[in-house]
């Protein structure tokens, strides 16, 4: 049998339009000889849709954009694609159902709701959807084999793959039970580091524990924070992949479940997947929300060169404009770095010095201030009349504004609220800073694009005299494991003291500056998510006591 994942980046709410592309993928499948198609886990609504779910014309348009798809699928194939489904009337539970729809031409075989929903990082499913019962048919029979459906998290619980797990029951287990020699699982899984290999190990160990062929379609694509990686799969009996799609991209894979050939994936480096996340993450925030210009403030560091690097690659040169904001505590070095990199890229860049407004505002608080010692507050004031004159350039031009921030300073609050973090999308923000340089010199690996100078110098937010970072915080590499262990692993002091080699004295005070500073991030731009834990599913009290 000929089976077709049909991977797919769907707009949030877009249902004509997304309809009309899994319609044109549905045929370009057909014409290759498909007999079985698979699409994503709410393939017609777009993945999370969130609390449009909780908007009663969001619901309908879902519901009529599925009778369109299944009255115009192609004939003679079986699709099997995810949407919603209305619970039924007099029924008690939350309103809706994440389901995965089997269906030829004009006719529904069977419907199958997600029965693990995920409340963990970033989803919070059980919101809005009532858990399937595992009761009732989950499978059909097609092609010679008996197909069972399983939506995402369904296939991520087996208790010989997963030390510790989340739910009491295993889906794949009932399916087994039913006799299906063939499970589909509709996905959105979004991506951070390594998930590509986890995926494998997981989805081979269920295959081969259960002997059965197994399939999966996951969505491609950026929605607000999340990137979806794509690589859409099959695996034999054996755990073996035979094909795996494309990553970063729409794809039609179309698959011989008989071949036992297998397939080798290239190998991910990656800070090569990172950036790839990023540029998508990035191109697709902007054509998804109707934007076309991005304003980036350049220093002259390396965190900007970046940004703008990342910005060019998504956009194009044309779409992006840099602002040079010099002060009296710019070296003239900051100023040349930002113009060289703006002559490597082939973008626009505006100078504007801020001496003059800087200094009529040191006046204008002269009164208020007299007897008291230029301190973080003078530092901030230039931060906020940068932030000022990128929104004012970003306004004129109808342009969004990227913030420029990484995650190892937003976590100790090493940025200026209505400043440096002005914006609307945040690239870097789930990068620690070992990973920005990681991605300057990924850009210049064939040619210099991001200046030498700007890797090289010592990282400065050039607010007062001969300031450095590391006046305040430890070398970023020490920091960057502080704040791995702390964020990600949620490691103990003692753990991370020992993980990192800092002193236990520098290790309380990095973590006193990350809970001090969750305000911060509760206002940052939306953060394009990149590791196991971003800020975006980092859930914690702006109030509270507790100390480590």
């Amino acid at each position: 049998m000929r089976l077709a994942l049909v991977q797919l980046n769907p707009t949030i709410g877009a249902f004509a339009a997304n309809v009309d592309r899994a319609l044109e993928a549905l045929r370009e499948a057909r014409s290759q000889g498909a007999e079985l198609a698979l699409l994503s886990e709410l393939a017609i609504t777009g993945y999370p849709p969130l609390d449009l779910l909780e908007r009663g014309r969001f619901v309908e348009l879902a519901v009529e954009s599925e009778l369109r798809l299944v009255n115009e699928l192609p004939d003679g194939m079986v699709t099997v694609f995810g949407n919603l489904t209305k619970r039924p009337a007099g029924s008690v539970g939350r309103p809706l159902y994440n389901s995965a729809v089997a269906a030829r031409r004009g006719e529904v075989l069977l419907r199958v709701h997600k029965a693990l929903l995920p409340v963990y990082d970033v989803f919070d499913e059980a919101r809005y959807f009532e858990p399937g019962a595992l009761e009732g048919p989950h499978t059909f029979e097609f092609g010679g084999h008996r197909i069972g459906l399983t939506v995402c998290e369904d296939l991520w619980n087996d208790k010989d793959f997963w030390a510790d797990r989340l739910y009491t029951q295993d889906p794949a287990e009932r399916l087994i039970d039913d006799g299906a020699s063939l499970i589909l699982n509709l996905s959105s899984s979004p991506w951070s580091r390594g998930k590509e290999v986890l995926r494998r190990r997981m989805f081979g160990h269920a295959a081969t524990r259960h002997g059965v062929h197994l399939a999966f379609a996951n969505q491609v694509g950026g929605n607000d924070g999340l990137v979806f990686d794509g690589r859409s799969a099959v695996f034999g009996r054996g755990g073996e992949l035979r094909a795996e799609a494309p990553a970063w991209r729409e794809h039609v894979e179309v698959v011989d479940i008989g071949n036992s050939a297998r397939f080798e994936p290239a190998p991910a480096e990656e800070i090569q997947e990172i950036r790839s996340a990023l540029v998508l993450g990035i191109r697709d925030y902007f054509a998804k929300c109707g934007i076309h210009r991005a304003i980036i403030a350049l220093s002259g560091g390396i965190d900007s060169a970046v940004t703008a690097y990342l910005a060019v690659a998504a956009l194009g040169s044309e779409r992006v404009t840099g602002l040079a904001l010099p002060s009296r505590y710019s070296s003239p070095g900051s100023v040349s770095d930002a113009r060289a990199l703006a002559d490597n890229l082939g973008i626009v860049l505006h100078t504007i010095p801020i001496e003059g407004a800087f200094s009529a505002l040191l006046d204008g608080l002269a009164g208020p201030f007299d007897g008291r010692e230029p301190d973080v507050t003078e530092e901030n004031i230039q931060s906020r009349i940068r932030g000022l004159l990128v929104m004012a350039l970003a306004n004129k031009n109808n342009a969004l504004v990227i913030t420029t921030g990484n995650k190892s300073e937003a976590a100790v609050g090493y940025c200026t609220l209505y400043g440096d973090t002005n914006g609307g999308l945040a690239p870097l923000a789930d990068l620690y800073k070992h990973q920005v340089y990681a991605l300057a010199h990924l850009a210049n690996r064939e040619t210099e694009v991001i200046p030498k100078s700007s890797i090289s110098k010592p990282p400065s937010a050039e607010l007062r005299p001969d300031q450095l970072d590391q006046d305040s915080l430890p070398p970023y590499d020490v920091l960057d494991e502080i704040l791995r262990l702390l964020i990600e692993r949620r490691a103990t002091i003692p753990e991370i003291v020992a993980g990192s080699g800092a002193t236990e004295a520098v290790v309380r005070d990095i973590v006193r500056k990350v809970h001090q500073n969750e305000f911060k991030r509760k206002q940052f731009a939306t953060t394009l998510r990149v590791s196991e834990k971003a800020w975006v599913g980092r859930i914690y009290p702006l109030a509270h006591h507790f100390r480590e």
